[in-house]
Protein backbone atom coordinates (compact mmCIF):
# COMPACT_ATOMS: atom_id res chain seq x y z
CA UNK A 1 0.00 0.00 0.00
CA UNK A 2 3.07 2.06 0.62
CA UNK A 3 4.47 1.89 -2.41
CA UNK A 4 1.28 2.54 -4.44
CA UNK A 5 1.00 5.97 -2.34
CA UNK A 6 4.13 6.38 -3.99
CA UNK A 7 2.93 5.24 -7.44
CA UNK A 8 -0.02 7.31 -7.48
CA UNK A 9 2.15 10.77 -6.49
CA UNK A 10 4.45 9.69 -9.35
CA UNK A 11 1.64 9.38 -12.03
CA UNK A 12 0.25 12.28 -10.90
CA UNK A 13 3.25 14.49 -11.39
CA UNK A 14 3.84 12.53 -14.92
CA UNK A 15 0.38 13.90 -16.45
CA UNK A 16 0.55 17.13 -14.73
CA UNK A 17 0.99 20.28 -17.02
CA UNK A 18 4.71 20.86 -16.53
CA UNK A 19 4.49 24.25 -15.41
CA UNK A 20 2.82 22.67 -12.07
CA UNK A 21 5.46 20.22 -11.69
CA UNK A 22 6.90 22.41 -8.90
CA UNK A 23 4.07 22.55 -7.03
CA UNK A 24 3.76 20.00 -3.88
CA UNK A 25 1.96 16.89 -4.37
CA UNK A 26 1.64 14.35 -1.85
CA UNK A 27 -0.92 11.49 -0.19
CA UNK A 28 -4.13 12.19 1.41
CA UNK A 29 -4.87 9.19 3.42
CA UNK A 30 -8.55 10.00 4.74
CA UNK A 31 -9.38 11.37 0.97
CA UNK A 32 -7.37 8.51 -0.72
CA UNK A 33 -6.47 11.15 -3.20
CA UNK A 34 -3.03 13.13 -4.36
CA UNK A 35 -3.55 16.59 -3.25
CA UNK A 36 -1.92 19.64 -5.17
CA UNK A 37 -1.21 21.98 -1.92
CA UNK A 38 -0.52 25.74 -3.57
CA UNK A 39 0.97 29.25 -2.06
CA UNK A 40 0.47 32.53 -2.39
CA UNK A 41 0.71 33.38 -5.92
CA UNK A 42 0.06 30.15 -7.58
CA UNK A 43 -2.37 27.96 -9.49
CA UNK A 44 -3.12 24.57 -10.58
CA UNK A 45 -5.25 22.71 -13.34
CA UNK A 46 -6.17 19.44 -13.71
CA UNK A 47 -7.80 16.97 -15.83
CA UNK A 48 -6.84 14.03 -13.45
CA UNK A 49 -8.54 13.17 -9.83
CA UNK A 50 -6.04 15.37 -7.79
CA UNK A 51 -7.83 17.42 -4.73
CA UNK A 52 -6.49 20.97 -4.90
CA UNK A 53 -5.97 22.33 -1.41
CA UNK A 54 -4.62 25.90 0.05
CA UNK A 55 -4.95 28.26 2.93
CA UNK A 56 -6.11 31.91 2.72
CA UNK A 57 -6.24 34.76 4.62
CA UNK A 58 -6.75 38.28 2.89
CA UNK A 59 -6.29 36.40 -0.24
CA UNK A 60 -8.74 34.75 -2.85
CA UNK A 61 -9.20 31.49 -4.20
CA UNK A 62 -11.29 30.93 -6.95
CA UNK A 63 -11.92 27.24 -8.15
CA UNK A 64 -13.61 26.98 -11.46
CA UNK A 65 -14.16 24.24 -13.40
CA UNK A 66 -15.88 22.63 -16.56
CA UNK A 67 -18.89 20.44 -14.78
CA UNK A 68 -19.34 18.74 -18.24
CA UNK A 69 -15.76 17.83 -19.00
CA UNK A 70 -14.91 17.28 -15.45
CA UNK A 71 -11.48 19.45 -14.78
CA UNK A 72 -10.36 22.77 -13.62
CA UNK A 73 -8.54 24.19 -11.17
CA UNK A 74 -7.39 26.72 -8.32
CA UNK A 75 -5.78 30.36 -8.10
CA UNK A 76 -4.66 31.88 -4.84
CA UNK A 77 -4.09 35.58 -5.46
CA UNK A 78 -4.05 39.01 -4.00
CA UNK A 79 -4.02 42.58 -5.36
CA UNK A 80 -1.42 44.81 -4.78
CA UNK A 81 -1.46 47.73 -2.89
CA UNK A 82 -3.12 50.58 -4.97
CA UNK A 83 -4.68 54.15 -4.83
CA UNK A 84 -7.41 53.18 -7.18
CA UNK A 85 -10.40 51.79 -5.40
CA UNK A 86 -11.55 47.81 -7.07
CA UNK A 87 -15.38 49.55 -7.57
CA UNK A 88 -13.37 52.83 -9.99
CA UNK A 89 -12.23 50.53 -12.47
CA UNK A 90 -13.69 51.13 -15.71
CA UNK A 91 -14.28 47.27 -17.03
CA UNK A 92 -14.87 48.79 -20.17
CA UNK A 93 -11.85 49.72 -21.16
CA UNK A 94 -9.17 47.12 -19.83
CA UNK A 95 -6.43 49.00 -21.13
CA UNK A 96 -6.91 51.44 -18.48
CA UNK A 97 -6.75 49.29 -15.69
CA UNK A 98 -5.06 49.71 -12.41
CA UNK A 99 -1.93 47.93 -12.04
CA UNK A 100 -3.86 46.44 -9.42
CA UNK A 101 -6.40 44.94 -11.09
CA UNK A 102 -4.09 43.75 -14.67
CA UNK A 103 -2.53 41.74 -11.65
CA UNK A 104 -5.80 40.03 -10.60
CA UNK A 105 -6.81 39.77 -14.40
CA UNK A 106 -3.45 37.85 -15.01
CA UNK A 107 -4.86 35.44 -11.92
CA UNK A 108 -8.34 34.99 -13.30
CA UNK A 109 -7.30 34.43 -16.58
CA UNK A 110 -4.36 32.48 -16.65
CA UNK A 111 -6.57 29.72 -15.02
CA UNK A 112 -9.43 30.19 -17.54
CA UNK A 113 -7.17 29.87 -20.20
CA UNK A 114 -5.43 27.01 -18.99
CA UNK A 115 -8.13 24.83 -18.59
CA UNK A 116 -10.07 26.12 -21.68
CA UNK A 117 -6.64 24.78 -23.55
CA UNK A 118 -7.00 21.35 -22.05
CA UNK A 119 -10.85 20.85 -23.56
CA UNK A 120 -13.35 23.10 -21.31
CA UNK A 121 -15.85 24.82 -22.59
CA UNK A 122 -16.26 28.21 -21.50
CA UNK A 123 -19.96 27.98 -21.45
CA UNK A 124 -19.77 24.87 -18.97
CA UNK A 125 -17.74 26.80 -16.72
CA UNK A 126 -18.94 27.28 -12.78
CA UNK A 127 -16.92 29.04 -10.15
CA UNK A 128 -16.54 29.31 -6.40
CA UNK A 129 -14.87 31.81 -4.08
CA UNK A 130 -13.22 31.69 -0.90
CA UNK A 131 -10.96 34.08 1.21
CA UNK A 132 -10.80 37.92 1.91
CA UNK A 133 -10.90 37.68 5.59
CA UNK A 134 -9.67 40.72 7.34
CA UNK A 135 -6.95 39.41 9.23
CA UNK A 136 -5.42 42.53 11.01
CA UNK A 137 -8.16 44.68 12.51
CA UNK A 138 -5.35 48.03 12.12
CA UNK A 139 -4.68 47.10 8.20
CA UNK A 140 -7.14 48.84 5.62
CA UNK A 141 -9.48 46.02 4.67
CA UNK A 142 -7.62 44.47 1.62
CA UNK A 143 -9.61 41.19 1.53
CA UNK A 144 -12.78 42.91 1.21
CA UNK A 145 -11.13 44.77 -1.67
CA UNK A 146 -9.99 40.91 -3.18
CA UNK A 147 -13.19 39.71 -2.96
CA UNK A 148 -15.27 42.49 -4.50
CA UNK A 149 -12.17 42.29 -7.10
CA UNK A 150 -13.01 38.31 -8.02
CA UNK A 151 -17.48 39.00 -8.02
CA UNK A 152 -17.12 41.68 -10.29
CA UNK A 153 -14.45 39.71 -12.41
CA UNK A 154 -16.69 36.61 -12.80
CA UNK A 155 -19.50 38.28 -13.28
CA UNK A 156 -18.29 40.53 -16.23
CA UNK A 157 -17.54 36.97 -17.69
CA UNK A 158 -20.34 35.40 -17.32
CA UNK A 159 -18.79 33.03 -14.88
CA UNK A 160 -21.92 31.61 -12.56
CA UNK A 161 -20.75 31.63 -8.77
CA UNK A 162 -22.12 28.41 -7.13
CA UNK A 163 -21.13 29.03 -4.01
CA UNK A 164 -18.94 31.81 -2.19
CA UNK A 165 -17.31 32.00 1.40
CA UNK A 166 -15.61 35.54 1.67
CA UNK A 167 -14.78 38.02 4.57
CA UNK A 168 -15.34 37.39 8.07
CA UNK A 169 -12.04 37.65 10.41
CA UNK A 170 -11.39 33.82 10.05
CA UNK A 171 -8.15 32.46 7.65
CA UNK A 172 -9.68 29.44 5.74
CA UNK A 173 -8.31 25.83 5.06
CA UNK A 174 -9.88 25.12 1.23
CA UNK A 175 -10.09 21.69 -0.46
CA UNK A 176 -11.14 21.50 -4.07
CA UNK A 177 -12.31 18.41 -6.41
CA UNK A 178 -12.19 19.40 -10.10
CA UNK A 179 -13.09 16.32 -11.00
CA UNK A 180 -16.40 16.50 -8.77
CA UNK A 181 -16.70 20.40 -8.27
CA UNK A 182 -17.35 20.15 -4.69
CA UNK A 183 -15.10 22.60 -2.14
CA UNK A 184 -14.77 22.09 1.21
CA UNK A 185 -14.25 24.92 3.93
CA UNK A 186 -12.60 25.89 7.25
CA UNK A 187 -12.56 28.62 9.28
CA UNK A 188 -9.28 28.53 11.27
CA UNK A 189 -8.49 29.88 14.86
CA UNK A 190 -6.25 32.53 15.61
CA UNK A 191 -3.41 30.54 16.22
CA UNK A 192 -3.03 30.08 12.78
CA UNK A 193 -2.92 33.23 11.90
CA UNK A 194 0.62 34.58 12.29
CA UNK A 195 2.28 32.31 9.77
CA UNK A 196 -0.65 32.69 7.26
CA UNK A 197 -0.24 36.60 8.01
CA UNK A 198 3.70 36.28 7.14
CA UNK A 199 3.55 34.52 4.15
CA UNK A 200 0.74 37.01 2.33
CA UNK A 201 3.30 39.80 3.95
CA UNK A 202 6.38 38.11 1.66
CA UNK A 203 3.75 37.69 -0.75
CA UNK A 204 2.41 41.26 -1.12
CA UNK A 205 5.95 42.84 -0.84
CA UNK A 206 6.68 40.73 -4.35
CA UNK A 207 3.95 41.65 -6.14
CA UNK A 208 3.90 45.59 -5.10
CA UNK A 209 7.53 45.53 -6.82
CA UNK A 210 6.12 42.97 -9.67
CA UNK A 211 5.23 44.41 -13.22
CA UNK A 212 2.64 42.10 -14.95
CA UNK A 213 3.46 42.90 -18.56
CA UNK A 214 1.05 42.49 -21.74
CA UNK A 215 -2.46 41.53 -21.64
CA UNK A 216 -4.09 37.94 -21.56
CA UNK A 217 -6.77 37.66 -23.74
CA UNK A 218 -9.37 34.80 -23.18
CA UNK A 219 -10.43 32.74 -25.30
Amino acid sequence: MHRNKHLQVDHCLRYCLPEFTHVNHYWDKQREKVVAKILPGELYMTAEKVVIATTLGSCIAACIWDEQAKIGGMNHFMLPLTTKEVHEVNWGKREQMSDATRYGNFAMEHLINTILRCGGRRANLRAKLFGGGKMINQMSDVGQKNADFAVDYLEQENIIIDRSDLGDIYPRKVIFEPFSGRAFVKHLNNLHNDTIVRRETDYRSKIDKKDVEGDIELF
